[in-house]
Formats: C-alpha cells, sequence, structure tokens
C-alpha cells in the first residue's frame, strides 16, 4: 500500500531545473533558476514552478520554506544492486573476481524474503537520505528478491524498477535458473509488478557470460512481449570481461552484437559502464535509441577504466546517457559524490565535465535514458513532485567556500566537489516529504 499523497503543498525555496542539455545547447538557455522560488504541488503532481508569490498559494496549503538552499528535481539512480547494499566497501579487486569473492555468496542469502526485506528498507531509506527518488536496480535470482524491492518502493510511493538477474551459467548452482525458469519467473513478476502504481519491469540477464544464447533469447522474447518494459545488463565494463565474452560467443561481431542478436538493442534498453567500446557499438547505441549509464564510483574502485563522456554524448551519434552508483562495487549512495567522480574521469581523459552538464545528467539527463523525461526530471506543471532540497551550508568547509562563489554554476561546482549527503536538507516523493535530515519523525 502505497503512502497517501499529499493534497496540496507548497514549497519556497531557490529553483534551479534544467530544459535541455547543457552539452549541446549553450548552458544559459537550459537552466531554469528562481533565486526566490515556488512550486505549488496537487495530489502527487507540480502545478506550479516559478517565482515566489504568496498570491498563488491556495488558502488552507502547508508552506515549506527552505532558506540558504537549492530544490531541484530529485536525483535519478540509474544503475544499482540493491541487494549488494551489505558488500559496499569490499576490498577492490578486478570485477570478475570480486563478483566471485563478495557478491556472489551474499546474493544466496535472498533466498530467505525476510533478509531481502530487510535489506531494502535498508536501501531505500540510504537512497532517500541522498536525494534519489528514482531507482532502475537489479535484484537477484530468486523471485522474493524482487518482491521485497516493489513491495518497499510501492509503501513509500516511488517510481521505481528492477528485475530479478537472469543466470544459467557461469555462476554458483544456487544462483542460476535455466532459460525457461527465468522466463517463467520473470513473466510473473512482470504480471505482479509492471504498471502498478509508479513500478516497471526490467528484464536483468546480469551479462552476457553468466547467459547461455538460449536465455539471452528469452530475455529477448520478455522484452519483447510487455509494452513499456524495460532490459538493463552490463556491457564492456573491464577488458577482461569483454575478452571472456568473445571465446564465450565467437560468432558476434563484438560485445554488444551478442546482445542485438538476442533482441535486446532498442529503446528502453540500458547498458551500464559501456567503458570500452568500439565505434561501431557506439554507432548501433545511438541508431538504436538504447542508453548507457555511467558509474564512475564504480569503475574507479574495480579499476575497470574510464567512461568516455564524449563518445557518449558529444560525437555525431550521440547515447542516451545516464548516471549509476552501481552499489555495491560503487563506493557512495550520494549523487553528489558520483558527480564529483565523473568529473575526475572527465579529467583524466583529458576533458572536462561542467557543472551544469553534470546536474543535468543526474536529473534530465538520466530521465531521458529512461524515456521518463515527461513525468520526472524537471521542475514543470504536470511532472511528479519528486524533489530534492540541498543544503548549502551542510557543513563548515561548504559554506565558508561558498562564500567566494560568484556564479550559479560555480555554485554547483563546489558542491559537487565538496558535497555528500549531507547537503540533502529533505527529500519529497509525490509531494510527500519523506525524508528530513533533521526530523528523524519524518523519516519512512
Amino acid at each position: 500500500m502505497a503512502l497517501s499523497r499529499s493534497a496540496q503543498v507548497a514549497i519556497r525555496a531557490p529553483l534551479l531545473s534544467y530544459n535541455c542539455n547543457p552539452l549541446d545547447a549553450d548552458p544559459t538557455g537550459c537552466v531554469h533558476h528562481e533565486t526566490d522560488g515556488l512550486v505549488l504541488v496537487a495530489d502527487g503532481r507540480i502545478t506550479y514552478a516559478g517565482p515566489f508569490a504568496s498570491s498563488r498559494i491556495p488558502a488552507g496549503t502547508n508552506l515549506h520554506e527552505y532558506r540558504d538552499a537549492l530544490l531541484m528535481p530529485g536525483f535519478i539512480d540509474a544503475h544499482v544492486h540493491y541487494v549488494q547494499t551489505p558488500v559496499i566497501g569490499s576490498s577492490g579487486k578486478d570485477l570478475l573476481e570480486w563478483l566471485q569473492t563478495y557478491v556472489f555468496p551474499i546474493e544466496q542469502r535472498y533466498a530467505d524474503l525476510d533478509f531481502s526485506r530487510q535489506v531494502a528498507r535498508l536501501f531505500f531509506a540510504q537512497e532517500l537520505a541522498a536525494g534519489v527518488t528514482t531507482t532502475l536496480s537489479y535484484c537477484t535470482v530468486h523471485p522474493g528478491s524482487v518482491d521485497a524491492y516493489f513491495e518497499e518502493a510501492a509503501r513509500i510511493g516511488l517510481r521505481a524498477g528492477a528485475g530479478k538477474v537472469l543466470m544459467d551459467r557461469n555462476a554458483p548452482a544456487m544462483l542460476c535458473d535455466t532459460a525457461q525458469r527465468g522466463y517463467d519467473e520473470s513473466k510473473q513478476l512482470i504480471s505482479r509488478w509492471h504498471g502498478r502504481d509508479r513500478l516497471f519491469y526490467a528484464v536483468s540477464p546480469r551479462f552476457a557470460p553468466t547467459s547461455t544464447p538460449a536465455q539471452l533469447e528469452a530475455a529477448g522474447a520478455l522484452f519483447a512481449e510487455t509494452d513499456g518494459i524495460y532490459m538493463q545488463t552490463h556491457l564492456s565494463e573491464s577488458l577482461a570481461e569483454a575478452d571472456w565474452v568473445r571465446e564465450l560467443f565467437p560468432d558476434s561481431a563484438d560485445y554488444l552484437d551478442v546482445y542485438d542478436r538476442a533482441g535486446l538493442v532498442s529503446s528502453r534498453c540500458l547498458f551500464g559502464h559501456a567503458i570500452h567500446l568500439s565505434l561501431r557499438e557506439w554507432t548501433r547505441l545511438s541508431e538504436a535509441g538504447a542508453a548507457v549509464v555511467h558509474c564512475p564510483t564504480s569503475n574507479l574502485f574495480l579499476g575497470s577504466g574510464l567512461f568516455d563522456m564524449r563518445s557518449a554524448l558529444v560525437a555525431a551519434n550521440p547515447v542516451r546517457t545516464a548516471l549509476g552508483s552501481d552499489i555495491g562495487a560503487g563506493t557512495s549512495f550520494s549523487p553528489l559524490v558520483t558527480l564529483n567522480e565523473a568529473y575526475k574521469v572527465a579529467a583524466l581523459r583529458g576533458e572536462t565535465l561542467s557543472a551544469h552538464s553534470a546536474f543535468y545528467l543526474a536529473t534530465l539527463g538520466s530521465a531521458r535514458a529512461l524515456y521518463m523525461d515527461d513525468r520526472i526530471g524537471r521542475l514543470m506543471p504536470g511532472h511528479e513532485a519528486d524533489f530534492v532540497v540541498l543544503d548549502l551550508s551542510a557543513s563548515l568547509s561548504l559554506r565558508e567556500r561558498l562564500r567566494f562563489a560568484d556564479s550559479l554554476e560555480e555554485v554547483l561546482f563546489i558542491l559537487m566537489a565538496l558535497g555528500d549527503d549531507r547537503c540533502i536538507r529533505a527529500t519529497y516523493v509525490a509531494g510527500r516529504r519523506v525524508h528530513d535530515r533533521d526530523n528523524a519523525s519524518i523519516l519512512i
């Protein structure tokens, strides 16, 4: 049962939102910024977002006011493994060894529904405390792990997606299904959750090495059979992984072609990491309207490589791009920390990620990658009322540094360089305040 939506809410605060991509347009024309702004919400949706005027507030409406703050659309975490929450911060090794050492053992515990529910509740509490209002997560092979995730998301009222991981080889026996069982269990989960409340399902083959061609074909069938469904998987995260794929699928042109042959490269298909791609793969992703998800804290932690933002977003054939925490190889729930690391990844490639581009990617850019920019990612009438309120005096270092900032872009850069979850003053979902840093009684 979802938490009830507030009938009418008014929030007064400085506002920031984007209406286009600062990477391919004049950044100043992409920014909607109000130094004294007002957002009005009715029945979970925005009815007004603009300059403050007390005359606009309907009589009897509860007014929330935030000073020395910045209200933005809620952040989007487009690639995360909620089930890996218990192993975040495990000693960094290369991807394949890390999976065997930490991930596969903890994922076996999700055969226990009570354990799944405990972790799901912890996971969402941490995402909300980090200002994340939309998540797309991998679960485990166990259907109960998916049920636990969606039960908690529905209780809070979140827009959230997930899927049962499909694996029928190269994994512990307790984590393997079969092509047929994976199809059947996924089909039941889709029927139970996809399109309910604000929830959506993602067919989720973990990555090509842990699925046979038969299972990938079954995943393609699942994806083709349900309107509005998503697909998520991993692509070219590490060089060793890519070499393994070439051995397992010698007839495929490249890593992406493995998925393409199964009907898994199109719109609403999201590929995590996508670090070591050829020009042909970038071009095919663009043509298909597929998306990639940049996971910088994970990529740096495991030494997987440096994501090519220029090939993704600035090339002749741009690819929809989102941001992900990739918990548990990722090391922070905070999108501010993720943006900090994304800036460093770009710098190591000799490129610059501007502050406006970074915050666009964490909001509207990720919404576009999900084909949900008609409902989330912006402050505009008709959109779902998911917000995060950033505290500009959350720490002494932040407060003192911001005294010397002389532009909005500098303020944003300082936030992503020095900020973390302490900056999240409040988080709203469908107009309801579900996290308040300074009032524990607000916590869901």
